[in-house]
C-alpha cells in the first residue's frame, strides 16, 4: 500500500510553488493558502514525485491530466469563492482541484464521467479533512450537472467544452458564476459567465489555456 507523507521538502517546494503564481500575477490570497496547504503530490503516481510542485500539467490515468498549477490558481481566482458556496465542478480528473475549492472553504460537489478515475476517489487521501459535507464525488455526465444539490453559487469546468451547457446555466444560481475554457479555434479561451437577476448572462473572456475536451456520457 502507498504511504503518503508531506515532508519538510514537500512544503518547501510548495511554497515556492506559491511565490512563483504570485509573480504569475495570482492575487487572491486565499488560493495561494490553498495551493500552500494542499499536497500535489498526493494527486499523482509516486513516480512524478520530484516533479509534482512544477508549474505544468502532468499525466493520471486514462490519458487525462492533473492541470498545471498555474490554471488551477486562475481558475479558482476567477470563482471568487467564499465560505459554504455551493460549487460544482465538472471534470474531477485527478481530485486536486475540488481539493483547493474546498480548503478555500466551499462545498464541492464534482462530477466524473471516467469510470476509472470515479472509482479512485473512493480511496481520497484526504477524506477525514475533507468530509462528504465538504467535498462529495459524483459518477456522472457533467452536461446534465448536479440537479439534485442545485442551484449553485459557482460552477467550474476543468475540461475544453465545446459550447456553453444549458443545464448548467439552469443549475447557476441568479448572480452566480461560472468559470469555463470554451473551444475557441485551437485553443480554450477562459470564459467566466455571471447570471444576472433577470436569467441574462454576461460574459468576461480571458486567456488562452490548453485542456483535455469535455465529452458527453459516462465512459465504463
Amino acid at each position: 500500500m502507498r504511504q503518503y507523507e508531506d515532508t519538510y521538502r514537500h512544503k518547501g517546494l510548495r511554497k515556492k510553488l506559491v511565490d512563483h503564481l504570485r509573480e504569475k500575477g495570482i492575487t487572491d490570497e486565499n488560493v495561494l493558502q490553498a495551493i500552500g496547504e494542499v499536497p500535489r503530490h498526493y494527486f499523482l503516481d509516486p513516480g512524478f514525485d520530484s516533479v509534482a510542485y512544477e508549474d505544468r500539467a502532468l499525466p493520471i490515468d486514462v490519458d487525462q491530466t492533473i492541470s498545471q498549477p498555474y490554471t488551477v490558481a486562475f481558475q479558482s481566482q476567477l470563482l471568487k469563492i467564499k465560505p459554504f458556496d455551493n460549487v460544482l465542478e465538472v471534470g474531477t480528473g485527478s481530485m486536486y482541484q475540488a481539493t483547493i475549492l474546498a480548503e478555500m472553504g466551499a462545498k464541492v460537489i464534482t462530477i466524473e464521467r471516467q469510470k476509472i478515475l470515479y472509482d479512485q476517489t473512493k480511496n481520497f487521501i484526504l477524506r477525514n479533512k475533507y468530509p462528504l459535507s465538504k467535498l462529495k464525488f459524483v459518477y456522472g455526465d457533467g452536461f446534465q450537472g448536479q440537479p439534485t444539490f442545485a442551484p449553485f453559487d459557482k460552477i467550474i469546468i476543468t475540461c475544453g467544452a465545446p459550447f456553453i451547457p444549458p443545464k448548467l446555466i439552469e443549475q447557476l444560481k441568479p448572480g452566480g458564476l461560472m468559470v469555463i475554457p470554451l473551444l475557441q479555434d485551437e485553443f480554450h479561451r477562459m470564459i467566466r459567465i455571471t447570471k444576472n437577476q433577470d436569467g441574462s448572462l454576461f460574459e468576461e473572456a480571458f486567456t488562452n489555456f490548453s485542456f483535455v475536451p469535455m465529452l458527453p456520457g459516462k465512459n465504463d
